[in-house]
């Protein structure tokens, strides 16, 4: 830490199962097949589950770049600090501000996903009407959300190794359970993959075939492949984090394809009747197809082990809104950093940030509570900023490997991970996949922002103005007010005066003091 300018502050606790755990239970397969496959299999039927593989090989080439990153800057706000590294001031708090926005508006949209499949365990948890009203479905979502976000909120202000031990352990019973629902739905299969090849109408009267229909269903899939640089957020408080986070990254990412693309075909296959038109609806997609092919009591539990899943994504990806607001409050690069960046001296942990996030979290359910498009609205709104923030550290990491700049030279430490000959060629794929997947989730498609009435333009193109406001009001605080103040504080500053790693790298030098 005294390298990279900043004091060790927070507890180095996390092993490597529970660094592989935090980047698993952010991505968590359980709660984001089982909450978007819905709309996936609505926009292009079975077919869509092809986006699953076509995802993975996009994300597989951003999570290798960042495993090299992970190898040589393990520290908290991992794409902050990263882009700060490679490329300018301006451009690295954007990464952080937007990564730190998409992180809290993603806390909503997964803690939202108890909707989809507490009502279906006991009618009970539809603690709002009886779910069919109008505004049933979505005022009760942000009831049971914001309760979780609460809950989320106690457990990461109360410290790491509380978080991360509830984390692991329900990253294992995650995984476990996707095992045995892989093995459960094999073995009621009723038909072969051809059907995997087949459109079966869907595309018929849209512009581009079902090639338009496929990429607008592709954000199911695209909604749950990110997030694995939460193992490189936590480094700080992880042992030996220049090893274990880049394979954490890399372990997580690729155990989640597999084990989704498993439960996604073993679905698909044994489903009794792939023209129900509730395995295309909100209140029942795979949930649904689940208790359909399994039956209630073994049905049920394993969408109790969903709503597992659920719990602990929540935790996850609150813990890395955490760890960005601290990250970017020590270096005084926020409103009211000497509170955010707030330690608790017995805990080792950001209370203050843990409040802050969880408070904010609950405003965008709150303002979009009789929106009943709220789950894929909020999704692609979250999902667009993510994409954002990923390519403001891939681009400026291609640009110096075309200067020659990256990887660094030799000096004295070695890289926890290094992609060597294919560096270039990745780099170049993840920035390609990156801008095309951006612009694809960022189009206004009534069939995404604007999918149910009142059919208004401001809505349809919603996701394109609140990521614009997002970026102009975050460069405006920046440029206007934070660049001057920036510097790290006194609190969190190296008290070492061992020299700073090759930070060289940066057109605006990090030091101790000041970043101008």
């Amino acid at each position: 830490m005294d390298q990279f300018g900043y004091a060790q502050t927070l507890d180095r606790s996390i092993g490597k199962f529970a660094s592989f755990a935090a980047g698993v239970s952010y991505i968590s397969i359980l709660t984001g097949v089982f909450q978007l496959f819905y709309f996936g299999f609505a926009m292009a039927g079975p077919a869509y589950a092809w986006s699953w593989p076509i995802v993975f090989v996009g994300q597989l080439m951003v999570a290798l770049c960042f495993a090299e990153l992970a190898g040589r800057y393990p520290v908290a706000g991992s794409v902050y600090n990263w882009a700060k590294r490679l490329s300018s001031g301006t451009f690295a708090w954007l990464a952080g501000w937007l990564l730190l926005i998409s992180s809290i508006v993603a806390l909503g949209s997964v803690a939202l996903a108890l909707q989809l499949t507490l009502p279906q365990i006991w009618s009970g948890f539809q603690i709002i009407g009886d779910g069919t009203g109008p505004e049933d479905f979505a005022l009760n979502g942000v009831l049971l959300a914001s309760i979780m976000i609460g809950i989320s909120t106690l457990i990461n202000a109360f410290g790491v190794k509380l978080m991360t031990k509830i984390n692991s352990v329900g990253v294992f019973v995650e995984l476990v359970a996707a095992v045995l629902l892989t093995l459960a739905l094999a073995w009621h299969i009723v038909r072969g993959p051809g059907v995997l090849f087949e459109t079966k109408g869907f595309g018929a009267g849209h512009p581009l075939g079902f090639f338009g229909v496929f990429i607008i269903g592709a954000m199911a899939s695209g909604y749950v492949m990110y997030g694995f640089d939460t193992a490189s957020s936590l480094g700080e408080e992880t042992k030996d984090p220049k090893r274990t986070a880049p394979k954490a990254i890399l372990r997580a990412v690729t155990a989640s394809f597999v084990l989704g693309g498993l439960i996604l075909l073993t679905g698909l296959l044994s489903a009794p009747n792939l023209n129900d038109p509730k395995i295309g609806s909100a209140d029942g997609g795979l949930q649904y197809l689940v208790l359909s092919v399994l039956g209630g009591p073994f049905g049920k539990a394993f969408l109790l082990c969903i709503v597992v899943a659920v719990v602990v994504c929540t935790l996850a990806v609150h813990a890395a809104a955490i760890r960005m607001m601290f990250a970017m409050a020590r270096d005084n690069n926020l409103p009211f950093s000497r509170h955010l960046g707030k330690v608790h001296p017995v805990r080792k942990t950001p209370t203050v940030a843990a409040v802050v996030i969880g408070i904010i979290a609950v405003i965008p359910l709150i303002v979009n509570v009789s929106q009943p498009a709220i789950f894929t609205i909020l999704s692609s709104i979250s999902i667009v900023l993510i994409y954002l923030s990923y390519l403001l550290v891939t681009v400026p990491m291609l640009r110096r490997r075309l200067a020659k700049k990256w990887p660094l030279p030799y000096d004295g430490t070695e890289p926890g991970f290094s992609l060597g000959k294919w560096g270039l060629p990745v780099n170049i794929l993840a920035v390609l996949w990156g801008a095309a997947m951006t612009l694809n989730l960022i189009w206004p498609r009534p069939e995404i922002y604007n999918s149910v009435p009142p059919f208004e333009w401001y809505l349809q193109w919603g996701g394109v103005l609140f990521v614009a406001a997002v970026a102009l009001t975050g460069v405006l605080m920046y440029r206007l007010k934070l660049r001057h103040q920036t510097g790290v504080l006194a609190g969190h500053a190296a008290t070492s005066t061992a020299p700073p790693q090759r930070a060289s790298i940066e057109r605006e030098p990090v030091t101790p003091s000041s970043v101008r």
